[in-house]
Protein backbone atom coordinates (compact mmCIF):
# COMPACT_ATOMS: atom_id res chain seq x y z
CA UNK A 1 0.00 0.00 0.00
CA UNK A 2 1.46 3.33 -1.02
CA UNK A 3 1.54 5.92 1.74
CA UNK A 4 0.84 9.58 1.21
CA UNK A 5 3.89 11.23 -0.31
CA UNK A 6 6.04 13.12 2.24
CA UNK A 7 4.22 11.60 5.23
CA UNK A 8 6.13 10.33 8.25
CA UNK A 9 5.13 7.09 9.96
CA UNK A 10 5.64 7.01 13.72
CA UNK A 11 4.50 4.84 16.61
CA UNK A 12 3.18 6.45 19.78
CA UNK A 13 3.21 4.08 22.73
CA UNK A 14 2.71 3.57 26.42
CA UNK A 15 2.60 0.43 28.57
CA UNK A 16 -0.68 -0.71 27.00
CA UNK A 17 -0.79 0.25 23.33
CA UNK A 18 1.39 1.17 20.39
CA UNK A 19 -0.45 3.45 17.96
CA UNK A 20 0.61 3.61 14.34
CA UNK A 21 0.39 7.28 13.32
CA UNK A 22 0.82 9.25 10.10
CA UNK A 23 2.21 12.79 10.38
CA UNK A 24 2.31 15.30 7.54
CA UNK A 25 2.26 19.06 6.99
CA UNK A 26 3.29 22.22 8.80
CA UNK A 27 1.34 24.66 10.88
CA UNK A 28 -1.24 24.48 13.63
CA UNK A 29 -1.70 20.90 14.86
CA UNK A 30 -4.81 18.89 14.06
CA UNK A 31 -5.36 15.36 15.41
CA UNK A 32 -7.76 13.41 13.17
CA UNK A 33 -9.58 10.34 14.50
CA UNK A 34 -11.22 7.84 12.14
CA UNK A 35 -14.17 5.58 12.89
CA UNK A 36 -15.46 2.09 12.07
CA UNK A 37 -14.47 0.25 9.88
CA UNK A 38 -11.86 2.77 8.79
CA UNK A 39 -8.19 3.48 9.54
CA UNK A 40 -5.90 6.47 9.02
CA UNK A 41 -6.38 6.09 5.25
CA UNK A 42 -9.94 7.41 5.54
CA UNK A 43 -8.53 10.95 5.84
CA UNK A 44 -6.22 10.76 2.83
CA UNK A 45 -8.44 12.82 0.50
CA UNK A 46 -8.33 15.71 2.97
CA UNK A 47 -4.54 15.72 3.26
CA UNK A 48 -3.74 17.63 0.02
CA UNK A 49 -6.21 20.35 1.02
CA UNK A 50 -4.88 20.80 4.57
CA UNK A 51 -1.20 19.87 4.72
CA UNK A 52 0.12 23.29 3.66
CA UNK A 53 -1.69 25.04 6.51
CA UNK A 54 -1.69 22.46 9.30
CA UNK A 55 0.31 19.69 10.88
CA UNK A 56 -1.91 16.61 10.48
CA UNK A 57 -1.51 13.85 13.07
CA UNK A 58 -3.54 10.83 11.97
CA UNK A 59 -3.43 7.69 14.11
CA UNK A 60 -4.83 4.24 13.55
CA UNK A 61 -7.02 3.99 16.66
CA UNK A 62 -6.28 1.16 19.10
CA UNK A 63 -7.46 -2.11 17.57
CA UNK A 64 -7.19 -0.90 13.97
CA UNK A 65 -4.80 -1.65 11.12
CA UNK A 66 -1.18 -1.43 12.39
CA UNK A 67 -1.94 -0.29 15.96
CA UNK A 68 -2.01 -2.63 18.96
CA UNK A 69 -5.11 -4.78 19.41
CA UNK A 70 -5.80 -5.41 23.11
CA UNK A 71 -7.77 -8.61 23.61
CA UNK A 72 -10.28 -7.71 26.36
CA UNK A 73 -13.56 -5.95 25.63
CA UNK A 74 -12.99 -3.55 28.55
CA UNK A 75 -9.75 -2.36 26.92
CA UNK A 76 -11.94 -0.43 24.50
CA UNK A 77 -13.86 1.58 27.10
CA UNK A 78 -14.15 5.27 26.26
CA UNK A 79 -11.92 6.32 29.19
CA UNK A 80 -8.99 4.44 27.60
CA UNK A 81 -9.77 5.77 24.13
CA UNK A 82 -9.63 9.41 25.28
CA UNK A 83 -6.37 8.71 27.12
CA UNK A 84 -4.91 7.46 23.82
CA UNK A 85 -5.63 10.92 22.39
CA UNK A 86 -3.97 12.58 25.37
CA UNK A 87 -0.95 10.30 24.90
CA UNK A 88 -0.64 11.42 21.26
CA UNK A 89 -0.93 15.06 22.31
CA UNK A 90 1.86 14.59 24.88
CA UNK A 91 4.07 12.82 22.34
CA UNK A 92 3.90 15.88 20.08
CA UNK A 93 4.08 18.40 22.96
CA UNK A 94 0.60 19.73 22.23
CA UNK A 95 -1.30 21.66 24.88
CA UNK A 96 -3.60 23.55 22.53
CA UNK A 97 -4.82 21.76 19.41
CA UNK A 98 -7.84 21.02 17.25
CA UNK A 99 -9.44 17.58 17.42
CA UNK A 100 -11.34 16.25 14.40
CA UNK A 101 -13.36 13.05 14.58
CA UNK A 102 -15.56 11.00 12.26
CA UNK A 103 -17.92 8.21 13.37
CA UNK A 104 -16.32 6.50 16.43
CA UNK A 105 -13.51 9.03 16.20
CA UNK A 106 -16.20 11.67 16.64
CA UNK A 107 -17.65 9.98 19.72
CA UNK A 108 -14.16 9.86 21.25
CA UNK A 109 -13.74 13.53 20.33
CA UNK A 110 -17.03 14.56 21.97
CA UNK A 111 -16.03 12.91 25.26
CA UNK A 112 -12.43 14.18 25.06
CA UNK A 113 -13.74 17.74 24.64
CA UNK A 114 -15.87 17.37 27.75
CA UNK A 115 -13.07 15.92 29.85
CA UNK A 116 -10.10 17.97 28.59
CA UNK A 117 -11.49 21.27 27.27
CA UNK A 118 -8.32 23.16 28.20
CA UNK A 119 -6.27 21.12 25.74
CA UNK A 120 -8.47 22.04 22.78
CA UNK A 121 -8.90 25.29 20.89
CA UNK A 122 -11.54 23.85 18.54
CA UNK A 123 -13.57 20.66 18.08
CA UNK A 124 -14.68 19.41 14.65
CA UNK A 125 -17.15 16.54 14.36
CA UNK A 126 -18.06 14.84 11.07
CA UNK A 127 -21.07 12.51 10.91
CA UNK A 128 -20.77 11.34 14.49
CA UNK A 129 -23.72 11.40 16.87
CA UNK A 130 -23.43 13.16 20.19
CA UNK A 131 -23.10 10.23 22.62
CA UNK A 132 -25.76 11.51 25.03
CA UNK A 133 -28.28 12.03 22.21
CA UNK A 134 -27.61 8.89 20.20
CA UNK A 135 -29.02 6.36 22.67
CA UNK A 136 -32.15 8.47 23.12
CA UNK A 137 -32.68 8.70 19.36
CA UNK A 138 -32.24 4.94 18.92
CA UNK A 139 -34.90 4.35 21.57
CA UNK A 140 -37.35 7.04 20.43
CA UNK A 141 -36.92 7.17 16.65
CA UNK A 142 -37.90 4.23 14.48
CA UNK A 143 -35.79 5.36 11.52
CA UNK A 144 -32.61 5.67 13.61
CA UNK A 145 -33.33 2.36 15.37
CA UNK A 146 -33.52 0.63 12.00
CA UNK A 147 -30.35 2.41 10.79
CA UNK A 148 -28.55 1.17 13.95
CA UNK A 149 -29.67 -2.46 13.60
CA UNK A 150 -26.08 -3.51 12.83
CA UNK A 151 -25.09 -2.36 16.35
CA UNK A 152 -27.56 -4.79 17.96
CA UNK A 153 -26.02 -7.54 15.83
CA UNK A 154 -22.52 -6.60 17.07
CA UNK A 155 -23.66 -6.90 20.68
CA UNK A 156 -24.66 -10.55 20.24
CA UNK A 157 -22.12 -13.31 21.10
CA UNK A 158 -19.98 -13.86 17.98
CA UNK A 159 -21.85 -10.94 16.43
CA UNK A 160 -18.77 -9.98 14.44
CA UNK A 161 -18.59 -13.28 12.54
CA UNK A 162 -20.76 -12.18 9.62
CA UNK A 163 -18.32 -9.34 8.86
CA UNK A 164 -15.76 -11.91 7.67
CA UNK A 165 -18.16 -13.68 5.31
CA UNK A 166 -17.78 -13.52 1.51
CA UNK A 167 -14.47 -11.67 1.70
CA UNK A 168 -15.77 -8.90 4.03
CA UNK A 169 -18.91 -8.32 1.97
CA UNK A 170 -20.83 -6.53 4.76
CA UNK A 171 -17.93 -4.11 5.37
CA UNK A 172 -17.55 -3.49 1.64
CA UNK A 173 -21.25 -2.66 1.38
CA UNK A 174 -21.10 -0.40 4.43
CA UNK A 175 -18.20 1.61 3.01
CA UNK A 176 -17.88 1.20 -0.77
CA UNK A 177 -21.60 0.50 -1.33
CA UNK A 178 -22.95 3.20 1.00
CA UNK A 179 -20.72 5.97 -0.35
CA UNK A 180 -21.23 8.11 -3.44
CA UNK A 181 -17.49 7.98 -4.11
CA UNK A 182 -16.21 5.41 -6.60
CA UNK A 183 -13.34 3.66 -4.83
CA UNK A 184 -10.38 2.62 -6.95
CA UNK A 185 -9.04 -0.94 -6.87
CA UNK A 186 -5.92 0.06 -4.89
CA UNK A 187 -8.09 1.86 -2.31
CA UNK A 188 -10.28 -1.20 -1.83
CA UNK A 189 -7.15 -3.33 -1.47
CA UNK A 190 -5.83 -0.97 1.22
CA UNK A 191 -9.04 -1.41 3.22
CA UNK A 192 -9.07 -5.18 2.81
CA UNK A 193 -5.46 -5.26 3.96
CA UNK A 194 -6.38 -3.25 7.10
CA UNK A 195 -9.40 -5.48 7.85
CA UNK A 196 -7.21 -8.56 7.39
CA UNK A 197 -4.85 -7.60 10.22
CA UNK A 198 -5.30 -10.28 12.92
CA UNK A 199 -7.80 -9.09 15.53
CA UNK A 200 -8.73 -5.87 13.73
CA UNK A 201 -12.41 -6.58 13.07
CA UNK A 202 -13.09 -7.99 16.53
CA UNK A 203 -11.37 -4.95 18.05
CA UNK A 204 -13.57 -2.58 16.04
CA UNK A 205 -16.71 -4.40 17.21
CA UNK A 206 -15.45 -4.28 20.81
CA UNK A 207 -15.81 -0.47 20.75
CA UNK A 208 -19.58 -1.05 20.65
CA UNK A 209 -19.52 -3.79 23.28
CA UNK A 210 -17.41 -1.81 25.74
CA UNK A 211 -19.46 1.40 25.49
CA UNK A 212 -23.16 0.60 25.70
CA UNK A 213 -23.97 3.91 27.39
CA UNK A 214 -22.30 7.17 28.37
CA UNK A 215 -24.04 7.66 31.71
CA UNK A 216 -20.83 8.80 33.41
CA UNK A 217 -20.63 11.93 31.24
CA UNK A 218 -22.75 15.07 31.04
CA UNK A 219 -22.06 15.61 27.33
CA UNK A 220 -21.67 19.36 27.89
CA UNK A 221 -19.17 20.91 25.46
CA UNK A 222 -17.60 24.32 26.10
CA UNK A 223 -15.06 24.14 23.24
CA UNK A 224 -16.11 26.00 20.04
CA UNK A 225 -17.45 23.25 17.80
CA UNK A 226 -18.01 22.74 14.08
CA UNK A 227 -20.44 19.89 13.37
CA UNK A 228 -20.62 18.74 9.75
CA UNK A 229 -23.20 16.19 8.70
CA UNK A 230 -23.72 14.46 5.35
CA UNK A 231 -27.52 14.39 5.28
CA UNK A 232 -27.80 11.19 3.19
CA UNK A 233 -26.09 9.16 5.94
CA UNK A 234 -27.56 5.63 6.05
CA UNK A 235 -26.25 4.96 9.57
CA UNK A 236 -26.47 8.26 11.48
CA UNK A 237 -29.73 9.85 10.45
CA UNK A 238 -30.24 13.65 10.55
CA UNK A 239 -32.61 13.18 13.49
CA UNK A 240 -29.51 12.87 15.71
CA UNK A 241 -28.90 16.60 15.18
CA UNK A 242 -32.12 17.51 17.00
CA UNK A 243 -31.34 18.78 20.50
CA UNK A 244 -27.61 19.22 19.93
CA UNK A 245 -27.76 22.92 20.91
CA UNK A 246 -28.53 22.01 24.50
CA UNK A 247 -25.17 20.22 24.82
CA UNK A 248 -22.83 22.55 22.88
CA UNK A 249 -22.34 26.16 24.00
CA UNK A 250 -20.71 27.46 20.82
CA UNK A 251 -21.89 25.45 17.81
CA UNK A 252 -21.62 25.91 14.06
CA UNK A 253 -23.70 23.32 12.19
CA UNK A 254 -23.02 22.65 8.50
CA UNK A 255 -25.43 20.32 6.71
CA UNK A 256 -24.03 18.79 3.52
CA UNK A 257 -27.17 17.79 1.67
CA UNK A 258 -25.78 15.56 -1.08
CA UNK A 259 -23.28 13.57 1.01
CA UNK A 260 -23.47 10.32 2.99
CA UNK A 261 -21.75 9.04 6.13
CA UNK A 262 -18.50 9.04 4.12
CA UNK A 263 -18.48 12.77 3.40
CA UNK A 264 -14.67 13.09 3.70
CA UNK A 265 -14.32 10.68 0.76
CA UNK A 266 -17.06 12.27 -1.30
CA UNK A 267 -16.59 15.99 -0.64
CA UNK A 268 -13.02 16.47 0.60
CA UNK A 269 -12.73 19.96 -0.85
CA UNK A 270 -15.99 21.12 0.77
CA UNK A 271 -14.99 19.56 4.13
CA UNK A 272 -11.53 21.17 3.94
CA UNK A 273 -13.00 24.59 3.10
CA UNK A 274 -15.33 24.40 6.11
CA UNK A 275 -12.45 23.32 8.38
CA UNK A 276 -10.24 26.19 7.23
CA UNK A 277 -13.07 28.72 7.47
CA UNK A 278 -13.88 27.60 11.00
CA UNK A 279 -10.27 27.54 12.22
CA UNK A 280 -9.25 30.80 10.58
CA UNK A 281 -12.30 32.94 11.32
CA UNK A 282 -14.19 31.50 14.29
Amino acid sequence: MDLIKDAKEVYVKNDTVNLHTIVIGDGKPLILLHGFPDFWYGWKELVPHLKNDFQLIIPDLRGYNLSSKPKKIEDYKIEFLIEDVRMIAKEFYLDNFTLIGHDWGGIISWIFAEMYPDLLNRLIIINAPHPKLFGKKIRSNKEQRKASSYIFKFLEPDGEKYLFENDYQALKMGLFGASKKKFEKKEKEAYINAWSQPGAILSGVNYYRANRNFDDYTGKIKVPTLLMHGMKDLFVKPVVLEGIDSFVEDLKLVKIEDATHWVMHEKPQKVAIEIKKFLNHH
